[in-house]
């Protein structure tokens, strides 16, 4: 046993920290699905509230149905909300807690369905569903996705059998062994890609201590607009958070910066940074997500976030200094400032 758990180690683990851009790509997904979740069970209850009263004979168990799916999209909505700025540390449990929430109820969904409301197509359908669209949009460690899966797996097995018969009944068990296989093989993938990463964060270095530089391979890597570089310095700045689109039209171009007026810039503006990359080949680096752009910490090296990690090095090189040639960053010289002084 000791043998197996060492090698699913070293084939599978991977560090809650280097999750933690995986993690908040999970809690953007979530924002983006749960207010769709919400209008379909929210909607669902008004037509079948507008049913009942003008026909009756609607089952309770309906509004149940119907009615949790709306209660736990908004809790996902607000819990998805309320954990953007957790430290990088507690990142990937924090912000995958609402994907296992989801995933649990949609397989008790699928139980719900195909028993309580008699409905076995949906039922498995939306089994087959919950185990494909997981494996398509999040990251998660494949041992609880394996249990929720198999779980729900041993609870429909006699009613699959029942109405579908042996072959039917084969057809489930092998979208759950398929799943868990998929799952496996996209934990392998994404260790493999994370390792990647690292060596790329060997060349790819940030120097925000004196004027804001970008480098890879030891060379300024340049951009076609004057602006470009000041996107990227603030998404650093941020470590990994998201950015709205508003919030950097602010920093970019002004409290009063009109986003009808702004936006095409700011698109062109990332369009540079995507090709600039490209050509140089540097991945997972800028990222861009619903409205919501980032950089990931962990795929280069930077004098600021060593020196907020308590390197030596790092606090000796700052001389009071921080992307000068940026106004917005002189809150932030100030708070480094205090930080050598404590």
């Amino acid at each position: 046993m000791k043998n197996l758990i060492s090698a699913y180690r070293n084939r599978y683990s991977i560090s809650k920290l280097d999750l933690a851009d995986s993690a908040e790509t999970n809690r953007l997904h979530i924002l983006f699905i749960s207010p769709f979740l919400f209008a379909f069970g929210f909607g669902d209850l008004i037509v079948l509230s507008i049913l009942q009263l003008y026909r009756g004979g609607i089952k309770t168990v309906s509004f149940i149905y119907f009615g949790i799916f709306t209660l736990i999209s908004i809790c996902l909505f607000i819990y998805s909300k309320c954990v953007k700025k957790v430290s990088r540390e507690k990142s990937y449990i924090l912000k995958t807690i609402p994907f296992y929430m989801l995933l649990w109820t949609s397989i008790w969904a699928s139980v719900y369905n195909f028993y309580i409301l008699q409905q076995p197509y949906n039922g498995v359908l939306s089994y087959c569903l919950s185990c494909f669209l997981a494996l398509i949009v999040f990251s998660f460690s494949p041992i609880p996705f394996m249990l929720a899966l198999f779980t729900g797996l041993c609870f429909l097995i006699p009613g699959v059998f029942k109405n579908f018969g042996l072959t039917g009944l084969l057809d489930t068990i092998l979208v759950a062994v398929l799943g868990s296989c998929c799952s496996l093989y996209k934990r392998r993938i994404e260790k493999k890609y994370i390792m990647m990463l690292k060596k790329q964060k060997k060349s790819l270095e940030v120097k925000t201590f004196g004027n804001f530089t970008l480098l890879y391979e030891n060379k300024v890597i340049k951009f076609s607009r004057t602006k470009s570089p000041e996107l990227l310095a603030y998404l650093i700045y941020k470590r990994g958070s998201s950015v709205q689109t508003k919030e950097l039209l602010t920093v970019l171009y002004g409290e009063h910066a009109d986003s009808s007026k702004y936006g095409a810039s700011l698109r062109n503006l990332i369009v540079d940074i995507k090709q600039s990359l490209a050509a140089l080949e540097i991945q997972n680096f800028f990222i861009t997500e619903y409205n919501n752009f980032r950089i990931n910490p962990e795929s280069l090296k930077c004098d600021y976030y060593d020196f907020l990690s308590g390197d030596e090095t790092a606090i000796k090189s700052f001389a009071g200094e921080f992307m000068s040639q940026y106004s917005w960053a002189e809150d932030i010289t100030g708070f480094l400032e205090m930080k050598v002084i404590g």
